[in-house]
């Protein structure tokens, strides 16, 4: 190509540029950037003109193109501009250049730097689609790092402002209660997927590992069950646990620790209901050891018993220790069998607890014990 038309090009990068930037002020969006960043995107389209100048010099040689050609931009540029925004620039770029070329190019070369003006610009647009799959791959990695920050964080019970702020930053919504999930790490699990899934739903998720499980932290409004249950059944088929409902994510981490408490007590109850709450293994969790199921055994069985009055634990406790016969309880205590009952109705409503079901007998059965050991 004739030196006469790389030099014009060379020499009109500037005026193209800007006359390529007012023409895209018509865009709504583009007009509604910072003016920084409307210059910036001037840089890199004149910058692109001049590798193009320089690349006629000897059409020849490989197209000096990649993603170099937006080092002029600062990378922050690529969150204000997406990819489709990106292409409609570098639409009307071309198209300011491709009105310039009967006047840049020397007399016949007008059809060879039209073909040249495509050819540079398809490129352009490819070297524009690596940058944005560079920054998506960068962005991915980030996002995975610091969601997995913020789970460790409820983990070991630290959710603070920094933890909160992330967890914004990672699209997590205003919601009206929080609730984490505990399975085994799956093997065959699409994160991406579930992710979608959960936010069609309408709920914000974050997800992490933990000793060996999955755990998952939703948020939403509505019906915590329904919701819980959606997410359960795109899961593989293993135990869950569901922890306690939180009001936010600041107060969540007590939900998560009970989560993976109940975990690791669920083996011991193979009947388990998937999913299953972590309250409902206490018995389980407080038999491998565990403090917390523990204390919640006295604060939420033993203790409202004990300040009850009524005689309450006497008849749980003969009822339980005389093989579950209200009969048999009656006998013991020297009460009417109704009576007996009657006591027995009041502790269901004081606790939930219907002790006349092995299992919940089996939790007030610990709970008595647990609180005599304590009062020794």
């Amino acid at each position: 190509m004739a030196q006469a038309t790389w030099q014009r090009v060379q020499r009109s990068s500037t005026s193209l540029s800007r006359k390529a930037v007012q023409a895209m002020e018509d865009l709504q969006w583009f007009a509604a950037l910072h003016p920084e960043q409307r210059s910036y995107v001037g840089l890199v389209v004149q910058s692109a003109l001049s590798t193009f100048a320089q690349w006629l010099r000897t059409p020849g040689q490989p197209l000096p193109v990649g993603p170099e050609v937006f080092a002029a931009a600062p990378r922050e540029l690529a969150r204000a501009v997406n990819l489709k925004q990106t292409v409609q620039l570098i639409r009307i770029a071309v198209g300011v250049v491709e009105e310039a070329v009967p006047t840049l190019a020397a007399p016949g070369e007008a059809d060879e730097l039209a073909a040249a003006v495509l050819r540079y610009s398809r490129e352009i647009a490819f070297a524009a689609a690596d940058v944005y799959a560079a920054a998506a791959e960068a962005r991915g990695a980030w996002d995975s790092r610091v969601e997995a920050g913020v789970v460790d964080a409820l983990v070991r019970g630290n959710a603070g402002d920094l933890t909160l702020s992330r967890a914004a930053s990672l699209g997590w919504g205003r919601v009206e209660w929080v609730v984490a999930l505990a399975t085994p790490v799956p093997l065959d699990l699409d994160l991406a997927q579930l992710r979608t899934h959960a936010r069609h739903s309408g709920l914000s998720m974050l997800s992490g590992e933990a000793a060996s499980a999955l755990v998952l932290v939703l948020g939403g409004s509505g019906s915590v069950d329904a919701a819980v249950q959606q997410v359960v059944a795109a899961l593989p088929d293993a135990p869950v646990v569901v922890g306690p409902q939180a009001a936010d994510l600041a107060s969540a981490a007590p939900s998560v620790q009970e989560a993976l408490a109940g975990l690791h007590a669920v083996g011991s109850w193979p009947q388990a209901p998937r999913p299953v709450p972590a309250g409902d293994l206490l018995a389980e969790r407080v038999a491998l050891g565990e403090e917390a199921a523990r204390r919640r055994l006295l604060e939420e069985v033993y203790i409202p018993l004990e300040q009850a009055g009524g005689d309450l634990l006497l008849t749980a406790s003969a009822y339980l220790e005389g093989g579950g016969s209200v009969e048999g309880a009656g006998r013991t205590l020297f009460l009417h069998p109704n009576t007996v009952r009657y006591r027995l109705r009041k502790l269901t409503e004081l606790t939930g607890l219907d002790v006349t079901d092995p299992r919940a007998g089996l939790v007030v059965r610990l709970a008595l014990l647990v609180g005599r050991s304590s009062s020794l």
